[in-house]
């Protein structure tokens, strides 16, 4: 997909005008400060050289070094002006198209009576309009009294109103920050009014997706808005007419390679010499080799001998009971005595019972 800025929208002008103008009030902020600079360096020169024949180099060569990075810096901002002008020419033409199709009279015509209200008239409005962060506690709102560098934040879609913008078919208001600034996923959003705030709070995800799509039928709002984040892979027109084919996104992988210790095998002969000597004696050994000649004899008794085998079984446990246990029982002794029981007149008169068992009849 690619997209390319509509230079014909009166929108869009204006912001690259404010754009511009901010531009050149900066540029004409350095050019002043490098001209004094420029003027304080050349006087702290002429008192330096004055009347001299011979100046050290030491003295002078860190002014020189000074005097052309102003210049250059005079130079860069001259490239700057005149890219300015080129843009302004540029825009002319466009805006004299909309004096031709949309003539002041006419315009006046169909506005009637009604007032033209200006983004300032807008803001002072709903001035005291206040999000109250206790009617939304499960989202962060950011206020000036309470937020340091309020004024340096990066606040999504230039500012504008993406309420207003998702519900009113593309209607660009700019937000008042000091009503409130909703912070949502790391992001900042403005609203006009704290009624918008408070609605976009509630579903902040399905109005951006609103915002996101009216982006991808209406492709100069990702350039007007500054929507390059949720389109990464675009690309400019401008940029297109060397490429042929598609380009396919870059996908990202992590990947992790190794290398082996040894990659090939050790290749150590364990049979090589370097000694000379060393060499010439297994030369010497091998060549008398050659000459000998083995010889093999058989007695009479060897000729009759064969190779035996035997064969042997391995050992297993095995276990053997060689007594049983036994037990017998024998009666345990019962005997009581009866009549211990006496009084203070009668004589006590013990009887002693033995009721203890037979042997045999346990």
């Amino acid at each position: 997909m690619c997209y390319c800025a509509l230079g014909s929208d009166p929108l869009q002008i204006s912001r690259l005008s404010e754009r511009q103008q901010s531009e050149i009030i900066t540029s004409a902020q350095e050019v002043e400060m490098m001209t004094k600079q420029l003027g304080a360096q050349l006087e702290q020169l002429k008192m330096i050289v004055n009347a001299k024949t011979a100046v050290p180099t030491s003295q002078v060569f860190p002014i020189f070094i000074a005097l052309s990075n102003l210049w250059i810096g005079l130079q860069d901002e001259t490239v700057l002006i005149g890219i300015l002008t080129n843009l302004t020419t540029n825009l002319e033409r466009f805006l004299g198209t909309h004096e031709v199709l949309f003539p002041e009279k006419v315009i006046q015509d169909l506005l009637g009576e009604v007032t033209v209200k200006t983004d300032m008239d807008r803001l002072k409005e709903h001035m005291e309009e206040r999000v109250q962060p206790v009617d939304y506690r499960k989202q962060e709102w950011l206020f000036p009294e309470t937020t340091a560098n309020f004024d340096k934040l990066l606040i999504q879609y230039r500012g504008f109103c993406g309420y207003t913008f998702a519900t009113t078919d593309g209607l660009l208001l700019p937000g008042n920050p000091a009503i409130g600034i909703l912070k949502h996923k790391e992001k900042y959003y403005t609203f006009n009014t704290r009624d918008a705030a408070y609605s976009f709070a509630e579903k902040p995800e399905n109005y951006i997706d609103l915002i996101t799509e009216k982006a991808k039928k209406n492709a100069e709002l990702i350039q007007l808005l500054e929507l390059h984040q949720q389109f990464e892979t675009l690309i400019p027109c401008s940029e297109m007419k060397g490429i042929k084919k598609h380009i396919k996104p870059i996908t990202k992988s992590e990947t992790s390679t190794q290398t082996d210790l040894h990659i090939l095998p050790p290749t150590i002969v364990r049979s090589y010499e370097w000694n000379e000597w060393e060499l010439r004696r297994k030369a010497i050994k091998l060549a008398n080799l050659r000459q000998r000649v083995t010889h093999s004899v058989q007695t009479d008794l060897s000729h009759m001998r064969r190779e035996n085998f035997s064969q042997m079984y391995s050992s297993k446990n095995e276990s053997t009971q060689s007594k049983r246990e036994g037990s017998t029982g024998v009666p345990r002794p019962q005997v009581y005595i009866a009549g211990l029981r006496g009084g203070h007149t009668k004589t006590t008169h013990g009887v002693k019972v033995n009721l203890t068992r037979a042997v045999d009849e346990t």
